[in-house]
């Protein structure tokens, strides 16, 4: 059986919570993981079987669950404190291009970050869900240039409302930011299910560039072990309210 363990704040580097609010979220949050991990305990060892996909799914409903009890004031709340924590790394300080994402529902708010980087003089790209479900891109030209888009029945993405660039553009990209539920400790990413950015990080290794992969996480997220398959790819780092988690070197 493979443990799920929250890897507590001394396991983020540098570890600093910012803030009475993010310190009580981060608090609320353990006991919400504790909850979850005390029925993923409840069912057949077998969940926990490394690269199977029924136990991804179950994984996620529980990662799920936790987030869907935080408040609009929550997200809100923790996203500056997120893009604070995200600007200090180099990998994005420095760089010229990112391509990122907007988020939606209870994910950690990326508005903040995605605003921060704009204004610095940032190149950002963000995606366009296509039909297969690969991604398209577009430019950030702040919240203004977004557009509120739904597929199918899914949830309404905001996606740039300008020039689609190709699903080639992340190609250009120094940093890509990553939505997830989870890493572990070898910074394996668990994340919605939908294979999109599964075609991402392929289309990177074909290519043969090794942009920074940084996944945005909220600070119970960061665990001792995902479920894997032959396809995931370690990401760089994990960025989360309260600081930020290396697990290899870019290039």
């Amino acid at each position: 059986m493979t443990a799920l363990v929250i890897l507590g704040c001394d396991s983020v580097m540098p570890a600093t919570i910012s803030g009475g609010y993010v310190r009580n979220l981060w608090v609320r949050l353990i006991h919400s993981h504790m909850s979850a991990l005390e029925r993923i305990r409840e069912k057949p060892v077998s969940h926990l079987r490394p690269g199977s996909d029924p136990d991804k799914r179950m994984l996620r409903r529980e990662f799920l669950v936790v987030r869907s009890r935080l408040t609009a004031d929550d997200v809100r709340e923790t996203a500056s404190a997120l893009a604070a924590r995200a600007l200090e790394l180099p990998e994005l300080a420095h760089a010229r291009t990112v391509a990122a994402y907007v988020s939606v529902g209870s994910e950690p708010g990326t508005l903040a970050l995605l605003d921060a980087l704009h204004a610095r003089g940032v190149r950002v790209l963000l995606p366009v869900l296509l039909a297969d479900n690969d991604l398209d891109w577009g430019a950030y030209a702040g919240q203004g240039s977004l557009a509120r888009v739904r597929h199918g029945g899914k949830m309404a993405l905001l996606e740039p409302a300008g020039t689609r660039l190709g699903p080639s553009a992340v190609l250009g990209a120094d940093a890509v930011l990553l939505p997830g539920l989870a890493v572990d400790s070898r910074g394996m990413r668990l994340g919605r299910g939908g294979g999109s950015y599964d075609r991402v990080l392929a289309r990177l290794e074909r290519a043969g560039v090794d942009p920074a992969l940084v996944v945005l996480l909220y600070d119970t997220e960061v665990v001792d072990r995902v479920p894997e398959e032959p396809h995931d790819r370690p990401v760089h780092a994990a960025v989360t309210p309260s600081g930020v988690r290396r697990f290899r070197a870019a290039s």
